[in-house]
């Protein structure tokens, strides 16, 4: 088999799982650079030889120095999010709207800001829950909010170089293969920020015209989060005889007592001049909210054995809400026989099940796909399981872990002087990420068990197989036979080729992720170039642009998969407002990519 037609098949095939699976992208692509790899492919000569790419060609990704940045970015990154330093800037932005329009003008523009020094897809993480909060105390629509939000990480992100990891990764691909020495810190500011500010503009006045009001995904299930909660009168609580109306128990908001279990015997339908006693267990029902006040009441402890066995001290323990998914290996068993708390390291505090409280012993219980836990854990627990198969969603109860935010100033200092070193030009952009990386280490902002796990090694590895992808097509002759089919279509015109290579990467961007979609269209692009006689840079501009702006399918980038379901959205929502922004970024970007890089320097 020839090269190109060898790596012309790998691609398609790629393209092709990606489009049809959406999932473990790495595992595609992977799987795409090994066959390139083993294949038997016929050699210049006429031999028959085994493989494409050599070891060097098909894992130099890994050490490429955009990749090596983005996982350094990804520390300092996580040094911003522990120290609570992000939100605590958001809260004091956003304030009270006094329209849904307001609100949007308070979300968008500092989110837009703050997304040009740090990675998008954290920020949005973080900003979520509060913008969702947000949304509630002054009765905003989220729908109307969440895509603003995700959409303004994405066009702010592209305004700098460490903005987004697309615009890492191109800057070094453009220093591997085409001699470039770099793109400064703002030195594609000019360009990307009145296109990002007309983009924004565009989303603020035209998305509650375009965009339906939709319910969250899980508003439905309301209900569904209501528990039922033993708790246990501690033997030294100052809650010992007194009744239940003195001790503040008798009409707390979203919580009903319904029993006493005082050793062995039932008291139904409490009275409140029931005195409580040392080892009283006080049964209540009522909505997961209200569970965290419960948590804050001096002298009253969670009276599941799973708790007071678990490897924590209670100051040490977060209370967290858990979906069980279909995958994991205790559905069918009851909690103590699955063991719940040796496997996870966590306690079950309460059950959920379609709306209904699950009553009856916790360690009892039956777990079934879908139910909702309520847990107590250690806060790794988070980290370890947001992204396990096991549970469909983990997420901390607000009010349940107040962030320490002391290193706030800190760690934004830290980034800071990242911004400063690199734009001054005192140290090359990845010698700044290592150092700021460090920085956030060893002023323990990040811990280092959080560092570790803060590293998205998906993204990295896509990153890196799609570079050595990148390279069979080079190395095939296949990107210099699609620049060609380009020329032939488009014609010769600099300006038109310009514009169709945007829409080829946009269209790629949408449908096997921007990262992917850039580094198979560069190799494309830098062909093209030079069957035109002209600099690569434009090209490579558009298709930065056209991949770190993708907006019209939730595929193109991780915050539009992050706010699909919390904003209630579709997938043709997507297409309503990120179509029309595309199509507007793309004819601003053929009006001003030349004007900023000429195709003859």
């Amino acid at each position: 088999m020839s090269p190109v037609l060898l790596t012309a098949l790998v691609l398609v095939f790629v393209l092709a799982m990606l489009m049809r699976y959406g999932r473990a992208p790495d595992i595609v692509i992977w799987t795409g650079v090994t066959l390139l790899m083993v294949a038997p492919v016929r050699q210049a000569d006429g031999s028959l030889g085994f493989g494409l790419l050599d070891a060097a060609q098909a894992f130099g990704g890994l050490a490429n120095e955009g990749v090596v940045t983005i996982a350094a970015l990804f520390v300092v990154a996580a040094g911003v999010r522990e120290t609570g330093a992000m939100q605590l800037l958001v809260e004091r932005l956003l304030g009270a709207p006094r329209s849904e329009r307001s609100a949007q003008h308070r979300l968008v523009w500092p989110t837009a800001l703050m997304s040009g020094f740090f990675n998008n897809t954290p920020l949005v993480a973080i900003l979520m829950p509060v913008t969702d909060d947000w949304a509630r105390r002054f009765r905003l629509s989220v729908s109307r909010l969440m895509m603003p939000l995700s959409f303004a990480s994405i066009l702010g992100g592209a305004c700098t170089l460490i903005g987004t990891s697309t615009n890492l990764i191109i800057n070094g691909w453009l220093i591997e293969n085409t001699g470039h020495p770099g793109l400064g810190m703002f030195e594609i500011t000019p360009l990307m920020l009145p296109i990002a500010i007309v983009g924004l503009v565009f989303v603020v006045y035209v998305s509650n015209t375009l965009l339906p009001l939709r319910k969250p995904v899980f508003e439905h299930l309301e209900n569904a989060r209501e528990y039922v909660v033993e708790m246990e009168v501690e033997p030294n609580s100052e809650m010992v005889g007194r009744t239940i109306d003195e001790a503040g128990l008798r009409g707390l908001p979203g919580l009903f007592l319904i029993e006493i279990d005082r050793n062995g015997d039932v008291l139904p339908a409490v009275s409140g001049n029931v005195r409580l006693a040392a080892g009283d267990h006080l049964v209540f029902a009522g909505i997961v909210d209200s569970v965290v006040d419960l948590q804050r009441f001096g002298g009253l402890r969670p009276a599941t054995d799973q708790v007071f066995k678990l490897d924590a001290t209670r100051a040490n323990r977060r209370l967290i809400e858990a979906v069980v998914s279909n995958t994991c290996p205790l559905i069918g068993k009851s909690v103590r026989e699955g063991q719940f708390r040796t496997i996870y390291n966590a306690a079950i505090i309460a059950v959920a099940r379609n709306g209904e409280r699950v009553r009856g012993k916790v360690g009892d219980i039956v777990l079934d796909p879908g139910d909702v836990l309520l847990l107590e854990a250690r806060p790794s627990f988070l980290e370890q399981q947001r992204n396990s198969r096991d549970f469909y969603l983990v997420s901390q109860v607000d009010g349940a872990d107040p962030v320490d935010r002391r290193r706030a100033p800190l760690a934004l200092s830290i980034l800071g002087g990242l911004v400063a070193i690199v734009t001054t030009g005192m140290l090359s952009m990845i010698q700044a990420s290592m150092l700021a990386a460090f920085g956030m280490l060893a002023t323990r902002c990040c811990r280092p068990l959080a560092a570790r796990r803060a590293i998205d090694w998906e993204v990295l590895l896509v990153i890196a197989g799609a570079l050595a992808l990148g390279t069979a097509m080079q190395t095939s002759g296949l990107a210099a036979l699609l620049g060609a089919w380009l020329l032939g279509a488009f014609g010769h015109s600099p300006t038109t080729v310009l514009a169709a290579i945007f829409v080829l990467a946009s269209l790629l961007a949408g449908l096997v992720t921007a990262k992917a979609g850039a580094v198979l269209m560069l190799p494309i692009a830098l062909a093209a170039s030079r069957q035109l006689g002209v600099d690569v840079m434009p090209l490579a501009l558009a298709v930065m642009l056209a991949s770190s702006m993708s907006v019209a399918t939730p595929i193109g980038y991780p915050t539009n998969l992050m706010i699909y379901g919390p904003g209630g959205y579709r997938f043709g929502d997507y297409l309503r407002l990120g179509g029309p922004l595309t199509v507007l970024i793309g004819v601003l970007g053929v009006v001003l990519i030349p004007l900023f890089w000429p195709f003859v320097p």
